[in-house]
């Protein structure tokens, strides 16, 4: 290269990046028929980290600071570079950026619901939802395994990988636990760092660092739902008796609030038939029961007496006779 070639090149003395919009995870400096100035500047701001790659081999990572481009910061360019030539930059290196910050509210939830053995109802079914939140925490690591030389890489591109990964790592623990769907629905957030446990090796393979993983809802699928409701109303009933009055004395409530319906008809009919019973009832009153066997005469007769002296009727409550005195 002379002079009037290296002189008509263009040379970049600040290299930085401010991260344009929320999800992007990786970035490359523009560095087309561009070199960097020995002696340029680097700004990595909080949340960021920058990458120089060399030649497909990476040279050096950048934590948050300003830094002097010089062969005293850059160890590693300096084993792979030539420092001696004059008027040439050294520095025909590219630059990548990557966002360190938390990326927060990332959905997890199970596609189709996952077949596991549970110790009460045998085999079952289950569905689970929630959010977790992770950073980017190794650019080599996310570089090599990850973005690659992309001149981008964004949260989105990795939803269903990190997705995936979850509930297939969920499935291995629920295919091995030795705890009931009620024990799980019941400690949710021990089940959620369980999870986190086994899950955050497959993000530390990437560069990523999962910072936090919730459970928001444990379910069954509606048929088996429906059956553990009426399981677990035949529990709370005990009587099987008073529950059947109860289900019926429920159902022509039911039935009455719709008097349009089939039902509404029988419940009609129904009442109709016990106002009839009333009715007949009220109009022809039971035969009264017999009466008892008629007193003996002699009893009747002795409601009057007569003396025995003059013959006049005494009242019956008398012990004397009126007329002659004589006691009776």
């Amino acid at each position: 290269m002379n002079l009037g070639t290296f002189l008509g090149k263009q040379f970049i003395k600040v290299i930085q990046w401010n991260e344009p919009e929320p999800g992007v995870l990786a970035w490359r400096f523009p560095m087309q028929d561009m070199e960097i100035e020995n002696g340029g500047r680097l700004t990595v701001r909080e949340s960021e980290m920058a990458l120089f790659v060399n030649e497909g081999r990476i040279a050096d990572v950048f934590a948050p600071g300003l830094y002097t481009l010089t062969t005293h910061n850059l160890p590693l360019l300096t084993d792979l570079l030539n420092w001696d030539k004059e008027f040439e930059s050294p520095f025909k290196s590219d630059v990548y950026f990557f966002s360190t910050h938390l990326q927060i509210d990332q959905k997890w939830g199970t596609a189709t619901p996952i077949t596991f053995r549970d110790k009460e109802f045998g085999a079952a079914r289950m569905r689970g939802y929630g959010i977790y939140s992770y950073r980017l925490a190794d650019p080599r690591a996310f570089f090599t395994q990850v973005s690659g030389t992309r001149q981008s890489y964004h949260v989105n591109e990795l939803e269903d990988q990190l997705r995936n990964t979850i509930i297939a790592r969920m499935t291995d623990i629920f295919a091995n636990s030795e705890l009931s769907f009620l024990d799980m629905t019941a400690n949710e957030a021990a089940l959620a760092d369980k999870i986190a446990a086994v899950v955050k090796p497959s993000f530390t393979a990437l560069g990523l660092e999962l910072t936090q993983f919730v459970v928001e809802n444990i379910s069954l699928p509606d048929e088996l739902q429906k059956s553990l409701d009426a399981r677990i109303g035949m529990n709370m009933v005990g009587d099987l008796d008073k529950y059947s009055q109860f289900a019926a004395a429920q159902s022509l409530s039911v039935a009455a609030a719709n008097p349009g319906g089939v039902a509404g008809i029988g419940v009609g009919l129904g009442a109709g038939a016990a106002m009839g019973q009333a009715m007949a009832s009220a109009l022809h009153p039971p035969a009264a029961a017999p009466a008892a066997t008629a007193a003996p005469a002699a009893a009747v007769a002795g409601a009057t007496k007569f003396c025995t002296s003059c013959g006049h009727s005494i009242p019956g409550q008398a012990h004397f006779c009126p007329d002659c005195g004589k006691p009776q």
